[in-house]
This record gives C-alpha cells, structure tokens and sequence, in this order.
C-alpha cells in the first residue's frame, strides 16, 4: 500500500496543481487556459513542428484568444484578425509594443537595442525614424532600382546559361532566387554583390553562409531555452554558440564599415563625392555619423544593415519560393501570368518594375502567395507592459503575445475556400485598407515590418521575370512540407523543369 502511494502521490500533487491552476485564471478573468496546464513545462506538451499549425489546433479547438503556460513564460496567443487588431492598432497598440527578453535580441539584437528587438521608446523610434526615412523611403528604393534590374537579367542570364550551354533541365530554384535576392540587399547595403557567374567565394560570402546556416540550426534550441531555462541544465548551451555566430555577424558588418569609411575619407581628400543615387546604404548613414556621432554608432549601423540583409533576404526568397511551387502546382494560373505580362512587356525587352505595377494578376498571385504560406507564420514576439483588455479578458502585465497569422490567413470565416490558391480573390483590391486586417504577411500596427514596399518589390520583378523568359513544369512531385523555425521554408529546396523561351535570346 505504501508503494502505490509512493507512485500516486506525483499524480495526485500534478492534479492537484493543474486544476488550481485552472480555476484561478477563471477567477482572474483570463483567456480560455487549455487544460491541464503541467508543473515547469505547462502547455509545451501541446505543441510539435511545425508550430504554427499545432497552435492553429489549438486554438481551433479552444478558441481564438488563448492563455497558455509555456514553460516559465504566461503567453497570449491571439488567432483572430479582430483580436489582432485590438492588441496591434487599436487601444492596446502602445502596450503590446514591447519585446520579451529572448537570446536572439540579447545576442543578435545588441543587447536588446537593435530595431528588431529594442523595447518601445525613443531609442526604438529613432530606429524606425531612419530606417523608414532614410534606408527604406520610397524615394531611396527607387535610387536603388536599377540594382534589381541588374540582378533580375543576371538571374535569367545565369538559367539561360545552365539549361542551354550547360544542357541542364532540371535546376535547382531555390539558389537561383536566394542568389537574386541576396545580390539585391548586399550591392544596396554595401554596394558589391557576393554571387555571380565567374565569382568565386570571398571570405566574406562563405563567413555569411556560415551565419546563415548556424543561425537556422540554433533557432529550434533558442526557442526551447527561452522558455525552458532549466533545459541548460541538460547540455543546451546555446548562449556560447550564440555568442559565436554574433561575433561572425558584427566581424563582417564592422569590415563593411571600414572599408567604406576609409572610402569616403579618400574622396574627402581627393574633393570627390558619390552620386546619391549610387550612394550604397551604408554610406548613408555613415554620412549621418558625422554630423550625430553620439547617436549614429558604429553598433547603430551595423545593426540596421544586419536586419535588412538577413531578414529580407530569408524571408522574401521563401515567399518566392512558395510562389513558384504555387505556379507548378496550379498551371493554368502560371498561363494565365504569362499572357498578362506578354501583352504588357512584350518579347523584346525584359520586364521592369514600372511593368510589374501595371500588372494586377502578377499582383494577384502574389497576395495569394503570402496569404497561403506567409514566410513567417508567426510574428516575433510582442510584450504586455501593463495590465490590459484583450476581447473582454484581463492581460497582465510581462505577457508574451503570440499572434498566429497563418491561422487569419486560414480562416472560413475570413476567406471563402481558405485551402484553394486561388488569386482571383484579390481581384479589384488596389490597397491595405480594402484588405483590413485579414491579410497580414508583414505585420500590424508600429512594429508591423519597414520593409514591405522593397519585398513587394523584389518580389514582383524577380517572379515577372522567370514566368516571362523560361517555361515551367514540375519535375517529379514536389514536397509541400514546411520547415520548423522562425519561419517557414520549404523542408525540400524547389527544383523544377526550365527551358528558355525563344525569343529571350535577343535582349540577354
């Protein structure tokens, strides 16, 4: 008898703090809590990879606004645009403007003053003041346009070169985008591209793919610390890899700094002076060093240089990516594209930017993209600051929201057949404010991403240019299966078949 109690007694003391637990986030007015909520790990037994979708369970089973324990941290995870709205852009917008103390904005954040992971204040809307002004405006973008129409015929120049010199069918599209879009953001930031047909890898391209890929594989193993700290006790010492993989990151943005500061100073002496128009991004703002060097710091820089470049890179060559697969999948749509930008652009010259505006379908396709397979499913993470309202319920202060978009975008009660591509849904939508807050791939309210007009950019010119001058098909079946992480590629890298159309010959 003494034994059975021995083993009863943890399930009994288990039970008996669940059900406590339970009954008291009723009385304090909280969101539905899925039970049982367990000692130390709470509801982190719910959830498996990807996460996006076990959290769309959850939530479809117990409800749009949800309070959950995940290890040490009280979270809200909100799966309803209404909600999202209330937290991001209405009354709770200031409160919610604040980010958890997580790894990735100790390490990669600069100890949490980078633009991404910087607490809601002044220091933060200093940052989003120059990189909406300053980096992002839509007058800078368009000086750096003609570094997307360079890349985008260098990228149909390359598969030009590998199906017909090269003899080559099947190829691979993922490195064939991520080239693109990496080109773009290196040559507009630092003004060199790091890819390219007789380039062989400099120190700096293999140091930025050893980031990219350490990074990817830490963010399952920060995640699990972040919110189960006592995992360190079981050999997850992700803060000395962290710490390795931000030393890389500032090594290679310090030497971009360097150099272009000695640069200018050479110009200085020799009384010459850049085009603005050919002014790379960081000679912007070492401009602005001089005359605000206690505020534009080294560190200020190169933490703004480093957010675009990684985070754009990543996450507009996934939306691409998936926008391909869409294409393969879904022929008639890809003929449907083709036709538009024939009549538009014709077969003499290549597609540009001032084309990919005048063409809605193109449009279409991609809003569709992002709406079925948003790059981040997942916003980064939002911090209560203070007690608050959310749908009724009480919020306290230091909760973690998560807002699960890939959830809105799934909704039947938001979007008719929400499984379907179908791009027509967006037909006759010209802006954000006929869309409301049902799509929302780049965010919402103050936080919501700067960068939106340069992904829709570098996205609309690189899909126009591949649909216009090569013919698609699919090579074998193709693994719709999404990765774990922060955000969501593929798991199998795109391969498809590509031959050129006749006619590209001529302008290449």
């Amino acid at each position: 008898m003494e034994n059975l109690y021995l083993y009863l007694s943890p399930v009994i003391l288990v039970a008996l703090y669940s059900i406590t637990v339970h009954f008291l986030n009723k009385l304090r007015n909280f969101p539905a809590s899925p039970f049982p909520s367990l000692p130390l790990i709470g509801h982190i037994y719910m959830l498996r990879q990807p996460f996006h979708r076990s959290l769309s369970e959850v939530s479809r089973r117990y409800g749009p606004a949800l309070f959950l324990k995940l290890g040490s941290r009280p979270v809200l995870l909100i799966s309803s645009a209404s909600l999202a709205e209330e937290c991001l852009s209405n009354k709770n917008d200031v409160v919610f403007a604040n980010r958890p103390d997580l790894l990735n904005g100790k390490y990669f954040g600069y100890n949490y003053r980078s633009l991404s992971w910087a607490s809601y204040g002044d220091h933060w809307r200093n940052l989003r003041r120059i990189s909406s002004l300053e980096l992002l405006s839509n007058k800078r973008l368009q000086m750096f346009s003609h570094i997307r129409g360079d890349e985008a015929m260098s990228m149909v120049r390359k598969l030009f070169h590998v199906t017909e010199k090269e003899n080559l069918e099947v190829i691979g599209v993922k490195s064939a985008l991520f080239e693109y879009m990496f080109n773009v953001l290196t040559r507009m930031i630092t003004g060199k591209r790091y890819y390219g047909k007789n380039m062989e890898k400099s120190k700096e391209t293999k140091l930025l793919e050893e980031i990219t890929t350490e990074t990817s594989k830490m963010a399952l193993q920060t995640t699990v610390v972040d919110f189960l700290p006592i995992m360190r006790w079981f050999g997850f010492n992700v803060e000395k890899k962290l710490r390795s993989i931000q030393k890389k990151r500032d090594k290679f943005m310090q030497q971009v700094v360097d150099e272009h500061r000695i640069i200018m100073q050479s110009n200085d002496r020799d009384n010459k002076s850049s085009p603005i128009k050919r002014k790379p991004m960081v000679e912007v703002l070492l401009d602005l060093q001089r005359s605000e060097p206690e505020y534009y710091t080294d560190e200020t820089i190169k933490d703004l240089l480093l957010v675009l470049l990684q985070g754009g890179a990543s996450t507009s060559s996934i939306a691409l990516e998936w926008a391909f697969t869409l294409l393969l999948h879904n022929p008639e749509t890809l003929e449907k594209a083709r036709a538009e930008i024939d009549a538009r652009v014709g077969h003499n010259r290549l597609i540009t930017e001032a084309d990919v505006a005048e063409l809605p379908y193109l449009r279409q396709i991609i809003l569709e993209t992002m709406r079925l397979h948003p790059p981040v499913s997942i916003l980064m993470p939002h911090l209560s600051s203070a007690d608050c309202t959310v749908g009724g319920y009480r919020i306290p202060a230091g909760t973690v929201l998560l807002l699960n978009i890939w959830e809105i975008h799934h909704s039947a009660e938001l979007w008719d057949e929400p499984e379907r591509f179908r791009p027509e849904r967006f037909e006759g939508v010209e802006g954000k404010r006929e869309l409301g807050i049902k799509l929302l791939p780049f965010g919402l309210g103050r936080r919501a991403c700067p960068g939106e007009n340069l992904a829709m950019m570098n996205i609309g010119l690189a899909l126009g240019a591949l649909i216009q001058c090569f013919d698609w098909e699919k090579a074998g079946k193709i693994d719709m299966s999404e990765g774990a992480g922060t955000t969501t590629p593929m798991v199998r890298p795109l391969t498809a078949r590509c031959r050129p159309r006749s006619f590209i010959g001529g302008f290449l």
